[in-house]
């Protein structure tokens, strides 16, 4: 146990009042004021339009190259709980026949996609989101796995994970997603005090999570992922040092540290938390910092902005090699040339550009049922948007910019990236710097990557309501 861990809170908050003035400098900054995308996709969701849609995403498709294996997403839109902080596209049910008949129609899809995927093509990467996959009876796996491996088999060195509900989840229910091959898994912890559970709406114990990760190893999954959240009500310094201490204790490979996004504008069940029970944007850095601290000191490489993992594990690995990825679910090492996502809500990304299915699970039951796609909206990449998309997911990865590299694979369509750097080293003096023919975020400005990345966002509009920058 790393003498870290020991620390008391006080000495910590006396450590980080020592920082005052890079506090003042990333203020002046506007850390703490300006609301930016998280930048999961290159143009954001919110840009995406109708005039992209169904024929759009059978023609990709089907010409999709099949000598490069593929990503599969497949959304289950459905939790035996709502909790408050959570934004994403789901419901809550009482019985499991709801389920029930969301896969009947989510095998329907899998059997167009089937039906129109080229000949040959293959899994690179497999992923189970939602909402709660766990949800998913131990039959519902075994059929869904069935049709997913009739419809494209694995590639040889596929990985299969799931997102983890400790209290919807069973022996059972594991041993169904370890038949279907999931080697990976992603446990939702957020934190394990009980005032902060209670203000989100999410009761779940310690000694439940410590089960169910022994249970994912009993059952041969190698990789354990831990997914925690900071900046929730109630939650200071003392509260999250506790739950980073337990969940070092559970031995992950993985851990996402992700800041609350309090967007009740959005996500109206959000409305149940009181705004004034939550840390202020400096407690919030507070948080972050203290908590990448304490995993770093215990062995952790950090990767990105928010994620941190073994030495050893393909994520630390990507990251040391330049192969680190974002997509939808974070930092990843997917290589794979296009994801496809089934399912209510679920977004496709392919060389071509972007298509999301209905939002709405009764739209998207309807499109399926009616025998048609339910892509409902999208965007094309033009040459000058794929120059931004890599920028920004460099910055997000790497936290640099290799022009030289750029001009090679866009030509002139990167030179506006060129007068973006100078114009963002000046708004960024000290933060920033451009060294030879690379443009680098400094590590004192890596809590402003997201600020900075916005900078070549064609896109990004003043004040839209986007998530805090910390």
């Amino acid at each position: 146990m790393s003498s870290l861990i020991s620390i008391k809170v006080s000495h910590l908050i006396c450590d980080y009042s020592t920082k005052m003035t890079e506090l003042n400098t990333l203020e002046s900054a506007g850390l703490f004021e300006k609301n930016v995308p998280r930048y999961t996709s290159y143009p954001t969701a919110p840009h995406f339009h109708a005039d992209i849609g169904r024929p759009d995403f059978a023609f990709w498709l089907e010409t999709l190259d099949t000598s490069k294996p593929v990503s599969l997403y497949i959304h289950i839109p459905f939790c035996e709980r709502l909790c408050w902080f959570c934004a994403c596209r789901t419901q809550g049910v009482t019985s499991i026949s709801p389920v029930a008949a969301y896969v009947d129609v989510l095998l329907q899809e899998i059997a167009m996609f089937k039906a129109t995927r080229p000949e040959g093509l293959k899994l690179g990467r497999l992923h189970f989101g939602g909402g709660s996959p766990t949800i998913l009876t131990p039959a519902l796996i075994d059929t869904l796995m069935a049709a997913i491996l009739d419809a494209t088999p694995f590639d040889d060195d596929c990985e299969f994970s799931v997102e983890i509900d400790p209290t919807a989840c069973n022996d059972e229910k594991i041993a169904a997603f370890a038949r279907g091959g999931m080697n990976r898994a992603s446990i939702g912890v957020q934190d394990f005090n009980q005032k902060v559970q209670a203000a989100i709406g999410r009761p779940q114990s310690y000694e439940l999570t410590r089960d169910t990760v022994d249970s994912l190893r009993r059952h041969g999954i190698a990789s354990v992922n831990i997914d925690m959240v900071y900046g929730l009500p109630y939650q200071g310094l003392a509260e999250l040092k506790n739950t980073v201490e337990l969940v070092q204790s559970l031995n992950p490979d993985r851990v996402a540290l992700f800041g609350y996004a309090h967007v009740p504008w959005m996500a109206k069940r959000q409305q149940m938390i009181p705004e004034e029970s939550l840390p202020g944007a400096h407690e919030r850095f507070a948080q972050a910092e203290m908590a990448a601290e304490m995993f770093a000191t215990n062995g952790m490489d950090v990767i990105g902005i928010d994620h941190f993992a073994k030495p050893s594990d393909s994520l630390a690995i990507a990251a040391r090699n330049g192969h680190l990825r974002r997509n939808f679910q974070g930092y990843t090492d997917d290589r794979c040339v296009a994801l496809i996502g089934l399912g209510a809500s679920s977004i496709s990304r392919f060389p071509q550009g972007y298509i999301q299915n209905n939002a709405a699970t009764t739209n998207y039951i309807k499109s399926i049922q009616s025998g048609d796609w339910s892509a409902a909206k999208g965007f094309a990449l033009g040459m000058a948007d794929q120059v931004r998309a890599r920028v920004i997911e460099s910055l997000m990865c790497d936290f640099e910019i290799d022009l030289n590299a750029l001009k090679d694979a866009f030509g002139d369509f990167a030179k506006p990236v060129e007068a973006d750097c100078k114009r963002l080293i000046k708004d960024y003096t000290g933060f920033v710097a451009l060294e030879g023919n690379t443009f680098r975020i400094l590590h004192n400005g890596r809590p402003l990557t997201r600020i900075i990345a916005s900078g070549f966002d064609a896109f990004n509009a003043p004040n839209h309501r986007h998530s805090s920058a910390i």
